[in-house]
């Protein structure tokens, strides 16, 4: 008895502990993990990739070419390219990227800087936003701020992940409807269904999705089974007006259904089954997987296998570079560039089950809380700069196309005319308030929460 009794304590921690404490935090409800034997991918999958610590967009989105901008006019131009600084890395391109004219597609319309590496050759599903103003210099306000498309309150989120009311609104029956992996995730006004999965690493998604816990590794988890893992009294019962005794019982039956599915399997990119996965996207035999290209290749497991609708992911790091690491900036940013190149061809080459390609159905925002100033420091890096820029790709977004602009002097936030992107004095700043909306509207979903309107220019 003692065993069996342990054996379903450890089931119910699995639900318990494993998915936040769903029904007891406010997390994913388990009625939608039942459904997760039969699997089929959302008709409209969103992927948010981040670039942490405020990327240098002259590097990507919005180069200058350093025939142009010079050394000798930096006291009129305000902007120092500084290709020549990658020069100890001979794979990276000393001038502007421009992609190769995609077959049966129009020619490019965008340069990119020398770290784009393999998502230039996306063009043709892509629109590059520049000039879009941040209103800050904080690392954690401007993540925050793109994350909700909310300006915070001090340092502060307001408001729901921008994931949070996609799934929210669209209720879709994915098992794990969002994914958040390296990135924060908020709530306020929605029903636990809609709230993020976190995950600080892939080692915490194969465990949350696994049969069973191998082990209680903490009191607080022992005190968690104790608590609610016990036989469910009519007494107890009769006390818990709020019926979370009752919603209990109900998700330890529930997750029988999660646990017999093996969602962890699709994940362990090591086994054989995988070995496409690992080809794809160049991963090695063995694991962990907590590079970009494994996070990379995460997203399209979730969104290809149906299991998420909405993932969130922190593609790139170590950008928060001021002391003369020109050449580390861009090798970690063109990371993140290649894992998102790969993760494009991946949906574009993968057929959806209602038609058309994954890319036909997903839209990927790429986005970092800042961009860094034009003009190196003293001791050769880049600062925080006000300006940044951001890329739309996939359904619902025009494509091979640039919208905005940075000013050719200093590179400041440059007012746009809504209907065409281009400057005028007369038009407006660029916020990423406009950026979300304008992605739920992709969805012709509720974009109200910005309190501005989507930009119509950019929706396909």
């Amino acid at each position: 008895m003692k065993k069996n009794g342990f054996d379903s304590r450890r089931s119910f921690l699995k639900a318990a502990a494993g998915f936040g404490g769903s029904m007891l935090l406010g997390v994913t409800p388990f009625r939608a993990f039942a459904q997760a034997a039969d699997l089929a991918p959302a008709g409209r999958c969103f992927v948010f990739a981040y670039f942490q610590g405020g990327w240098d967009v002259l590097l990507s989105l919005d180069p200058r070419d350093p025939a142009v901008f010079t050394n000798e006019r930096l006291s009129d131009t305000r902007i120092q390219p500084a290709y020549n600084l990658l020069a100890n890395d001979a794979t990276f391109p000393t001038a502007l990227v421009t992609p190769a004219t995609r077959m049966g597609s129009a020619a490019p319309t965008m340069q990119f800087g020398p770290a784009i590496g393999r998502m230039a050759d996306h063009y043709d599903l892509c629109t590059v936003v520049r000039g879009i103003n941040m209103n800050t210099v904080a690392h954690e306000v401007g993540y925050r701020y793109f994350l909700t498309g909310k300006p915070p309150i001090g340092s502060a989120a307001r408001g729901s992940s921008v994931a949070t009311e996609i799934v929210g609104q669209m209720k879709p029956t994915v098992p794990v409807p969002s994914i958040a992996y390296g990135v924060e995730s908020y709530n306020d006004r929605y029903p636990g269904a809609a709230s993020a999965l976190g995950v600080s690493r892939s080692a915490d998604l194969l465990l949350t999705l696994a049969p069973s816990p191998t082990a209680l590794n903490s009191e607080i988890e022992k005190q968690l089974v104790n608590l609610r893992g016990e036989t469910v009294t009519c007494e107890a019962q009769a006390y818990d007006t709020r019926g979370l005794v009752g919603q209990y019982r109900d998700a330890r039956n529930q997750m029988q259904s999660v646990q017999s599915a093996k969602l962890d399997a699709s994940f362990r990119f090591e086994q054989a089954q995988n070995a496409a996965v690992r080809a794809a996207y160049g991963l090695p035999a063995t694991g962990p997987y907590d590079t970009a290209a494994g996070r990379a290749a995460l997203v399209a497991t979730a969104l290809k296998q149906g299991i998420s609708q909405c993932v969130t992911i922190q593609l790139a790091s170590g950008l928060d570079t001021h002391f003369g690491t020109s050449l580390a900036h861009a090798q970690q940013q063109r990371l993140g560039w290649n894992a998102l190149g790969d993760l494009v061809q991946d949906l574009r080459t993968s057929a959806h089950p209602m038609g058309g390609n994954f890319m036909d159905h997903t839209t990927i925002a790429v986005f970092s809380e800042f961009s860094r100033t034009p003009l190196l420091n003293g001791s050769g890096g880049r600062d925080h700069h006000i300006s940044s820029s951001c890329l739309l790709v996939g359904a619902g977004i025009k494509h091979n196309g640039v919208f905005g602009k940075t000013g050719d002097v200093g590179m400041t936030p440059v007012r746009v005319n809504v209907a065409t992107g281009l400057p005028d004095e007369s038009g407006v700043n660029l916020t990423p308030e406009d950026i979300v909306a304008t992605i739920l509207a992709s969805a012709q979903l509720d974009y109200s929460i910005t309190r501005v309107e989507p930009i119509k220019a950019l929706l396909g």
